[in-house]
C-alpha cells in the first residue's frame, strides 16, 4: 500500500462527520490529567500536533508504544484559557491539538512524524473532513530547534517525491502555551466509543485501519 493509498483511506473516513456537531455530548474522565509519567526526568520528550479533531488524534497516537501520555487541548492562538465553544468559534486562533509525552528510546520523534503526515490529509488548508475552520488546521508546534529542522526537511522532501497531489499546508510553527481542553474531552473515544455516532462511524474505522498500518508500533 503507497504512502497516497493510506493518506486517502484515513482522509475518507473522516469526510462526512464533524466534531464539533457533538459538542454536549461526551462522558468525563475521572482520572486526574496529571496522572503519567514523571516529567522531571529526562527520559521523556514532548511532541504537540494538530490534525483536525483532537478526539481522533488523542485515540490514534495513545495506541503507539513509547507514548506515554496523549492529551487533547488548544494552542496556537491568542486567548487565554479558551473553552471549546470558544475554539470551535473560530475565534480565538487556536489548533486543537494533542500534546504527547514519548519515550525517544521507545519510539522516535522522526517516527511521530511519520505517522502525523500519515493520518490526516496535510494539504486542506483548514479543513479536515467535514471539520472546518483555523482551529481544525494541521500544525506542528516544535518545541526545539531540532524538531523544526526535521519537521521542515520531512515536509520539504515530502513535496518533492509527489506523495500528495497537492501542496503541503502544514503550519510550523513555536510551541507556544499549551491550553487542556476540559475535562471530557480526555480520553474521548474510550469513554464514548459506544454511544457517540462520530465515535462509531469516524474514529472506530480510522483507528482499525490505523492499527493494520502501524501494527508494529502499538502497545502490547
Amino acid at each position: 500500500m503507497t504512502f497516497l493509498n493510506i493518506i486517502t483511506i484515513f482522509t475518507l473516513l473522516g469526510s462526512f462527520f464533524s466534531c464539533a456537531q457533538t459538542e454536549s455530548a461526551g462522558k468525563s474522565i475521572t482520572s486526574s490529567l496529571n496522572a503519567g509519567p514523571d516529567m522531571s526526568s529526562t527520559k521523556y520528550e514532548i511532541a504537540t500536533f494538530g490534525t483536525g479533531c483532537f478526539w481522533c488524534t488523542e485515540a490514534l497516537f495513545d495506541q503507539l508504544n513509547g507514548v506515554e501520555k496523549a492529551v487533547s487541548g488548544y494552542s496556537g492562538g491568542d486567548t487565554e484559557d479558551p473553552t471549546y465553544k470558544e475554539v470551535t468559534g473560530g475565534e480565538t486562533g487556536h489548533a486543537e491539538c494533542i500534546q504527547i509525552t514519548y519515550d525517544p528510546e521507545k519510539i522516535s520523534f522522526d517516527e511521530l512524524l511519520e505517522i502525523f503526515w500519515q493520518v490526516h490529509d496535510p494539504t486542506t488548508l483548514n479543513r479536515q473532513g467535514a471539520d472546518i475552520g483555523t482551529q481544525y488546521r494541521s500544525v506542528i508546534f516544535y518545541h526545539t530547534d531540532e524538531q523544526k529542522q526535521k519537521a521542515e526537511n520531512y515536509k520539504k522532501e515530502l513535496d518533492k517525491s509527489g506523495a500528495f497531489s497537492a501542496p503541503i499546508v502544514t503550519e510550523i510553527a513555536s510551541a507556544s502555551t499549551f491550553f487542556i481542553a476540559e475535562n471530557y474531552h480526555q480520553e474521548y473515544y474510550e469513554l464514548n466509543k459506544n454511544t457517540n455516532p462520530y465515535c462509531a462511524m469516524v474514529i472506530r474505522p480510522k483507528l482499525d485501519k490505523f492499527r493494520k498500518v502501524f501494527k508494529d508500533k502499538l502497545k502490547h
